[in-house]
């Protein structure tokens, strides 16, 4: 069989395997296939290969934004393409079948028939056995796709409700086991309904094994995070990065007695910011995601995304290297797993929204779903004002997605209400920001005397005019 690449919109830095290096494969780690999946592998490993390595060598490469000596990094390409032949190997007859079905249905979740529902596994089932049983339930309300909100190993409570993860591999045991996740995703694609979880890429809980070696003194694993030996760096970041949970987690940095160093900690101190410019994290996240992806995973929602690239004098957030990360993980997921879909948690502003998505020529090669928090938020602004201005303007002011992406548009989730529309929509909207957001805040509070809400205060920053409410759709 003959490989050839079949994307000319992107240039490779790299010339694609050669066929020594295919036939190394076909003996090594595909060994155990039968010569069809070894060539639809060839197929798409030498097909995508300018999808495959143009982010890596602009994150990696020897002018890339974390240069790596150009042996090295072709070195460690390499032993890449061995991890995802290895991923695919072991995934199984059905999953192939479901890639291959994805690919004949790529607009499938752009259908006005798709119904999303997202729930914690133990409010609503108790266990992922207790999610199984109630497959038909969801059937009959016509759910096509089921997000559970984090549920793979965490820390210890405070664990910001799952999201500080201290091991990828293990479902937290109150829920079930990693065999009960493949078993529900199985019944689930059975019935036409798409398995979603929360995969933490941003950080890790203190107590990952990751940091718990880097805490030990581990020079390799220390390179997984973002380490200081005193203040001197952080006290010049932190003037310009943006306090999530001001009143509660101030500040971005966390001393480590143990090292006498700090670390960064964008959310809570236990959550200790991954460092990307490391390809080793790259790798160690990918292989993540084929593991759930080959436990029957089909959307792995990506959480915090913005915040996974720094820089000195941004607010790093939605740094260009943000995008080549993701796109990154698109093209290797594609590699191995076609039927895994990435959706982005990226709540910003809407012209840094639609990079999300891909950027300039790699548009559409980003994530395949993103949060429409512009649409949401307009829709308790309408509910607020009895108008329908702002949902109007914005909608109207909104790009839309590539062909091969959609948004998911949606009420309320698990996170607080905010106002993710940009000044200039609602001066569009003639209204003036800050007073307009002032009154939403009150409102959903319960203190204006219109008001038939009942929310809570999550945070506020008044500087910014920002109010996030804590509260749910009912």
């Amino acid at each position: 069989m003959t490989f050839a690449s079949s994307d000319p919109s992107i240039a490779s830095p790299l010339p694609p395997p050669s066929a020594a290096r295919l036939d190394a494969l076909r003996a090594g780690p595909l060994a155990g296939l039968d010569a069809f999946a070894q060539d639809l592998f060839f197929d798409r490993l030498v097909a995508r290969w300018p999808r495959l390595t143009a982010p890596l060598w602009q994150l990696y490469g020897p002018s890339g934004s974390a240069p790596r000596d150009a042996d090295a990094a072709v070195a460690w390409l390499d032993r890449l393409i061995d991890r995802a032949a290895r991923a695919y190997a072991a995934r199984s007859g059905d999953l192939r079948r479901l890639d291959a079905l994805r690919a004949d249905e790529p607009d499938g979740l752009r259908g006005a028939d798709q119904i999303g529902y997202i729930a914690y596994v133990d409010r609503f089932a108790g266990t992922l056995e207790g999610v199984r049983a109630r497959i038909p339930y969801l059937r009959e309300l016509g759910v096509t796709y089921l997000h559970l909100l984090p549920l793979l190993m965490p820390r210890p409570h405070p664990n910001d409700g799952g999201f500080a993860v201290a091991d990828y591999t293990r479902v937290a045991p109150r829920l079930g086991t990693m065999d009960d996740l493949e078993r529900l995703a199985a019944d689930l694609r059975a019935a036409g309904i798409r398995l979603c979880i929360d995969l933490v890429c941003n950080h890790t809980a203190r107590e990952h094994d990751w940091a718990q070696a880097a805490r030990r003194g581990d020079p390799h694993y220390a390179s997984y995070y973002h380490f200081f030996p005193n203040r001197t760096l952080p006290d010049q970041y932190e003037p310009h990065l943006f306090e999530v949970f001001p009143q509660i987690a101030p500040g971005n940095f966390t001393r480590v007695p143990e090292i006498n160093a700090w670390v960064w900690t964008t959310f809570y101190s236990t959550q200790w910011d991954l460092n990307y410019a490391q390809p080793a994290v790259f790798a160690e996240m990918l292989e993540i995601m084929w593991m759930l992806a080959n436990r029957g995973v089909e959307v792995l929602r990506l959480d915090a995304v913005p915040f996974m690239w720094k820089r000195v004098g941004t607010s790093c957030q939605n740094l260009p290297e943000v995008y080549a990360v993701l796109q990154g993980f698109r093209a290797w997921s594609n590699l191995v797993a076609p039927a895994l879909v990435h959706k982005a948690e990226a709540i910003v502003a809407p012209a840094d929204l639609m990079r999300y998505f891909g950027d300039g020529a790699s548009t559409g090669h980003g994530c395949g779903l993103a949060y429409h928090a512009v649409f949401m938020g307009a829709l308790w602004d309408a509910l607020a004002t009895g108008r329908a201005s702002v949902i109007r303007t914005v909608l109207a002011r909104m790009p839309s997605p590539p062909a091969n992406a959609t948004w998911v548009t949606y009420a309320r989730c698990h996170d607080e209400l905010a106002w993710a529309f940009a000044d200039d929509d609602l001066e569009a909207a003639e209204l003036d920001p800050k007073p307009h957001r002032d009154f939403l805040g009150r409102f959903y509070l319960g203190e204006h005397p219109m008001s038939f809400a009942r929310g809570e205060l999550f945070a506020r920053d008044p500087s910014r005019g920002s109010w996030r409410i804590d509260g749910t759709l009912a």
